[in-house]
């Protein structure tokens, strides 16, 4: 029996041209207006042509490898390799058993829920039996915290000693419909706990610090807020003038990252006089590759689902 780790990640595109294929597959298969398609083929221009996740991914994959001496493969959601091209190709290699863990920590029915509805998808047309243990959330994990708040404290201490005496962090993470949190989704929850945690790993006093979600989509219905938008400028109005932004919600460079946040939010802050900083991305850091191991040594210990 050969057991393995399967790590899961949204995907982005490899180039400009894959732009509209990858939205059409996000989308469902729904025409991507052709304004929105500009806009975020600029997007993606304008942090370099591409989406660096997958590189990223394979890294923290081949780090993973060499710290559990487990094979450790790649599943994308919305780009290749897809969820199910790498559970074929698990199968092919004689893999049994696997840890499945997405690379976002907290969970929603929205987000993990459509990873898991993948993997359940690739795994029925399987003609070989493939069992999956399935990590739902881990977002209070040490590893994670710790992870997260040196990231933190790594963004802090590039400014000076008296900005960083006054200055403010700011928790991010993806924004989603507020409707889901009605329903009983324990997303809006766990965000507010991962923050609170790395928050007192950091000694920050509430004064201190705030949560914001960021890079809502546009439906016409609300969604999980305060917005960054709306965060740096009331921050700014409330006298702050150092701030550093803290992506609790990601673990690797992506567009909402690297676009997102490091020019959209990076020029309201010019706007209205606030100086940024924002934290280092986990990518392939020791602290996750530890936590990742630890997880997908738990679940692999339980009775995969």
């Amino acid at each position: 029996m050969t057991t393995a780790i399967l790590l899961l990640a949204y995907g982005g595109p490899d180039s400009l041209d894959d732009v509209p294929a990858y939205l059409a597959d996000v989308r469902g298969g729904r025409p991507t207006p052709p304004e929105l398609l500009a806009e975020i083929i600029e997007r993606y221009r304008a942090i370099g042509g591409r989406s660096p996740l997958l590189a990223i991914t394979r890294q923290l994959a081949a780090r993973l490898q060499e710290t559990t001496g487990r094979p450790v493969y790649v599943g994308m959601r919305h780009w290749h390799p897809f969820i199910r091209e790498t559970v074929t190709q698990m199968a092919a290699d004689g893999v049994t058993r696997a840890a499945a863990i997405c690379l976002a920590p907290q969970y929603s029915r929205l987000s993990i829920g459509a990873y898991r509805a993948r993997l359940d998808e690739a795994l029925a047309a399987l003609s070989a039996p493939l069992r999956i243990a399935f990590v739902e959330s881990w977002h209070t994990h040490p590893a994670l915290i710790e992870g997260l708040a040196e990231q933190t404290r790594a963004a802090w201490v590039r400014l000076s000693q008296e900005a960083a005496d006054r200055a403010m962090v700011v928790f991010t993470a993806h924004s989603l419909p507020a409707s889901l949190s009605e329903r009983g989704d324990p997303y809006a929850k766990q965000v507010q706990e991962t923050a609170q945690l790395v928050a007192q790993r950091l000694a920050l006093p509430p004064a201190r610090w705030r949560l914001a979600y960021q890079s809502a989509a546009q439906t016409g219905t609300p969604w999980l807020g305060p917005s960054v938008e709306e965060t740096i400028p009331l921050l700014a109005a409330e006298g702050v003038r150092d701030l550093v932004l803290s992506p609790i919600g990601f673990l690797a460079d992506h567009v909402e990252v690297l676009y997102d946040l490091d020019i959209a939010a990076q020029a309201i802050g010019r706007a209205h006089g606030v100086r940024i900083e924002r934290a280092p991305m986990l990518n392939a850091s020791p602290a996750l590759v530890t936590a990742l191991a630890d997880l997908a040594q738990q679940a692999l210990e339980e009775r995969p689902q």
